[in-house]
């Protein structure tokens, strides 16, 4: 298939591949590979106490029989106020869910492939600023026709990564750091023509 260029004096057209940006949606896969990438990106940071870890007494709070009072063993009890927790979360707890490389592959080529046909997806020449001025980089994407934009291209040089960093709702990514969620959450994809061949090379 071909997708337009803009950007250029020369509208022109690049070629891609069927099989990487015009596959059929696939929304299983899609929410396997969005669940597996934020699962992957989670870190345990919540601790919780046991019985065994709350600063209670260990003495049995009354007698067993006579007091008509229901059982209890110790104030720790998880059935108690300011008790321990039955099965608390701990801090080392995994939460990697195992995504193989072909489903990750063919996941990500499906969410490109419907960005292409929702129009979300941009394609550019050439995306270079010629000194690091955000002023310039902001200008740049507005004669673009773009804004709240992901761009993504081959390779980063110091002057756009300096110009583009504090521009809020715009992110720019090395093709091989491009995420799924990302992918989604922005409005607009703006991405190179060399970006689109490495995307063909990863994905293949």
């Amino acid at each position: 298939m071909e997708l337009e260029l803009i950007g250029n004096e020369k509208q022109g057209k690049v070629t891609v591949s069927d099989q990487i940006f015009d596959r059929k949606y696939n929304e299983t896969l899609v929410h396997q590979v969005i669940t597996a990438y934020l699962s992957n990106a989670r870190m345990a940071s919540r601790a919780q106490k046991g019985r065994s870890d709350v600063a209670k007494s260990t003495r049995k709070p009354w007698r067993q029989k006579g007091t008509g009072r229901a059982r209890a063993g110790m104030a720790s009890s998880p059935i108690w106020r300011g008790g321990g927790k039955i099965f608390p979360n701990s801090p080392n707890e995994n939460y990697k869910k195992k995504l193989n490389k072909k489903m990750y592959r063919a996941g990500m080529s499906v969410i490109l492939s419907q960005l292409i046909r929702d129009s979300r997806l941009v394609v550019a020449d050439r995306i270079n600023v010629e000194s690091p001025r955000t002023k310039e980089f902001i200008k740049k994407i507005a004669s673009l026709g773009v804004k709240e934009v992901m761009v993504i291209t081959h390779e980063i040089d110091e002057n756009l990564y300096l110009s583009s960093r504090n521009v809020p709702q715009v992110s720019v990514v090395e093709v091989q750091n491009a995420d799924p969620v990302s992918l989604l959450k922005f409005k607009k994809i703006l991405i190179t023509a060399d970006g689109l061949r490495k995307f063909e090379e990863l994905l293949a």
